[in-house]
């Protein structure tokens, strides 16, 4: 047998040489694959894909803010070109270097190319971009940038100790979810943190978030978006990209968050956080944004895509067939073109890099409807990046919700392609809403929300937990606004109050914005405290936004992807007074009751069982016993008790529910069963600590009824008598 040696990776990929010996950044045939830069012992493989380019340039920078590159290398479109790939392999270039492209082919836009030599573009797969000399509006303008141009930095991802950590694989039934920004979490001077608005000091607030009882984070955009962008100065102030879903990079951590000025350090600081946060049990779900991209529509700047691809990346049309101009389903000027083969594989290796380099255990997608658009921008009934990301062996262990609607009105809550997939069920936070508030007749709806919305699921063999419950989210009012305006606030946005949605299915408890009225202060902490426990006795996976345990508000502005200043960050103040404190204990014991109950949100529908002290898994109720009124115009009204039904336990475990969002106090029957006794866990019109109780401080319920006051809910637990 001969023996042969396995080449190393740079063998593997650096090919023929085509520059002699001793040739400044000598260069090889390369590679053309894996896409992007790949950093080995010897040097950087560099591969770009583009269908329809007729030469490509590389830049290399000795650093990524030099003005001038320190070789331009002019790729062979015979030794350098594999198909629609370019690559090469350049000897001498390390980790922390800079580099770019420039893309000529045809120019015709009317056929959907948008190639421009003079621009200077940033490589799609790159893990770090610097914006040092970065100018938005030269990318805008016809002309050279090389001077105000990103630069991409080449990045080894192989350098760094995870200490054993991995992805903690929480089942979706055991899941609550903390959506935040990262940015602001910490920003305020209140935080008292070394390092505010940045991954590094999220880490120093886990235990404020292990305290809370969250299980996951999911983080507004944290890939690379431009900080830069002032959208307009209104009334002094700058407004900008706050939010961030605009994105400039797929497998770049935002470089806004990090603390080093060293780009190629910025993926550690994001490593570093995950791993805190994993070290505390709490998943890292991201936000991703690849609907669309931050290069807009014709007049917008060209930094990647539009300059590498722009016929294979995005939708396109215009009159009499041409393809001038950009499909917008996204509201934010271009779509991005999910299920072209390139646009998929982008979106793919993106998802994996973040699993296997970054271990983050989960995706939220915005504007996810868009991924289910065939290349003609249609719906597909079998999406191929969908199912890509369903079945693929890596991403099929990470949690995937999809935000599955779109701003051109493709509405696909409870009929998103694929079997695992959860969604944001907004159909669940208008009914939970509604009902609070007062809204009469909806009594049914209401249980088949807090049920898992089995209308919505189970008819396609889904289950609860394909449902995420929220009631808000980042975009919208705050938990606390919900119980303080009826009407939006938008004035600081700088767009007369005309942006933002008008139907908020609010009630402002009788007073309009902030007030020093106590009946109507307390009215609206009760408010929250229903929301709060509706929301955690739900069958789904619960979603709350940061900052509503403790009655954040934002003023009553619905709106604030703009706002980079105290309207979105947090007051570490606040959170330390009286008022906060309470309402924080009442968050954290109801998730934490939520766990105790855990047995009744299994991620199962139910199936009509019973217990052995003939108690269902469900049954429904109004203020009598089996009588939920379903059909009332008026009911305002309803009841349910939740049997133990589990087979390994004394089934001891029940709870009665009882909900009153009439205006006045109601006497509710309660079940009365031999050999069980109720006690009361929850009652949210009682002054704290009474509102909810731990076990061994629950009041026994002697009688059979309980007269429950106007807009609250209680909640029974039973245990056995003997």
């Amino acid at each position: 047998m001969v023996q042969t040696s396995i080449p190393s990776k740079t063998e593997q990929l650096r090919g023929n040489p085509l520059e002699p010996a001793g040739t400044p950044y000598r260069r090889y045939k390369g590679s053309p694959h894996p896409f992007g830069s790949t950093v080995t012992n010897d040097g950087v493989n560099f591969a770009l894909y583009s269908s329809s380019a007729t030469k490509v340039q590389l830049l290399i920078f000795n650093k990524p803010n030099d003005v001038e590159p320190s070789r331009v290398i002019d790729l062979d479109q015979g030794a350098n070109k594999s198909f629609n790939i370019w690559h090469t392999f350049i000897d001498g270039v390390k980790a922390g270097m800079g580099y770019a492209y420039r893309v000529d082919g045809p120019r015709e836009t009317r056929n959907g190319h948008r190639f421009d030599p003079e621009k200077v573009l940033i490589d799609p797969y790159s893990k770090g971009n610097c914006f040092d000399l970065w100018d938005r509006g030269a990318a805008c303008v016809p002309g050279d940038n090389l001077q105000k141009s990103m630069r991409s930095v080449v990045i080894d991802t192989t350098n760094y100790d995870w200490e054993g950590d991995q992805p903690l694989k929480r089942p979706m039934a055991e899941t609550i979810v903390y959506e935040m920004h990262v940015g602001g979490f910490t920003k305020s001077p209140t935080s008292g943190v070394e390092c505010p608005g940045t991954y590094l000091g999220l880490i120093e607030k886990i235990p404020y978030l292990k305290e809370l009882g969250i299980t996951a984070v999911e983080l507004l955009p944290v890939c690379s978006f431009d900080h830069t962008d002032v959208t307009k100065i209104h009334e002094g102030r700058k407004l900008v990209n706050y939010w961030g879903y605009s994105t400039m990079g797929y497998f770049a951590p935002h470089q806004g968050y990090c603390v080093n000025t060293d780009t190629s350090k910025h993926i550690n600081e994001f490593r570093d956080m995950v791993k805190a946060l994993h070290k505390a049990g709490i998943e890292v779900i991201l936000d991703v944004v690849y609907n669309h991209t931050d290069e807009g529509n014709h007049q917008g700047p060209t930094f990647s895509f539009k300059g590498i691809d722009n016929s294979s990346y995005y939708y396109l049309t215009g009159s009499d067939g041409s393809r001038e101009f950009y499909y917008d389903y996204t509201g934010c000027g271009n779509t991005f073109n999910c299920n072209h083969p390139v646009g998929e594989k982008l979106i793919i290796d993106s998802l994996r890099f973040w699993v296997e380099e970054m271990h983050v255990d989960g995706f939220r997608f915005d504007e996810g409807s868009v991924l289910s658009r065939g290349e003609d921008g249609a719906p597909m009934e079998h999406p191929p990046v969908v199912w890509s990301i369903e079945l693929d062996d890596l991403l099929g262990q990470s949690k995937v919700i999809a935000e599955a609607w779109d701003a051109a009105g493709l509405y696909q809550i409870g009929s998103f392609p694929g079997a695992r997939w959860a969604e944001w069920n907004g159909k669940y936070r208008d009914c939970i809403r509604n009902f609070i508030k007062g809204e009469p007749g909806i009594i049914g709806e209401v249980a088949g929300r807090i049920t898992g919305s089995a209308d919505l699921y189970q008819g396609r063999h889904h289950e609860p937990t394909n449902s995420v419950n929220f009631v808000t989210a980042h975009d919208g009012f705050t938990l606390y606004d919900l119980t303080a305006y009826n009407e939006k606030n938008n004035w600081a946005n700088g767009e007369g109050s005309n942006d933002g949605i008008d139907d908020n299915c609010s009630w402002n408890c009788g007073i309009e914005g902030e007030t020093d009225d106590q009946w109507v202060n307390d009215l609206r902490k009760r408010q929250v405290k229903n929301f709060a426990t509706i929301h955690m006795l739900s069958m789904g996976v619960p979603m709350m936004v940061a900052g509503d345990e403790f009655m954040r508000s934002q003023g009553g502005n619905n709106n604030t992807y703009c706002h980079d200043n105290e309207i979105n960050w947090f007051d570490w103040n606040k959170i330390a007074s009286p008022e906060s404190k309470e309402m924080i204990r009442f968050w954290s014991m109801i998730m934490e009751k939520r766990k105790s109950y855990i047995d009744h949100f299994k991620g199962r529908y139910f199936t009509g069982a019973c217990n052995k002290f003939g108690l269902y898994d469900v049954s429904w109720h109004g203020t009598q016993l089996n009588k939920p009124g379903w059909n009332d115009p008026e009911a305002r009204c309803l009841a349910m008790t939740l049997g133990d039904t589990a087979e390994d336990t004394d089934q001891t475990a029940n709870i009665h529910v009882m909900f009153n969002m009439y205006w006045e106090g109601i006497e509710f029957q309660i079940p009365q069963t031999s050999g069980l006794k109720w006690h009361r866990a929850i009652d949210t019109s009682l002054p704290s600590p009474d509102d909810i109780c731990p076990r061994d401080q629950q009041v026994a319920i002697d009688d059979s009824s309980y007269v429950v006051t106007g807009r609250s809910i209680v909640v029974l637990s039973s245990r056995a008598t003997s």
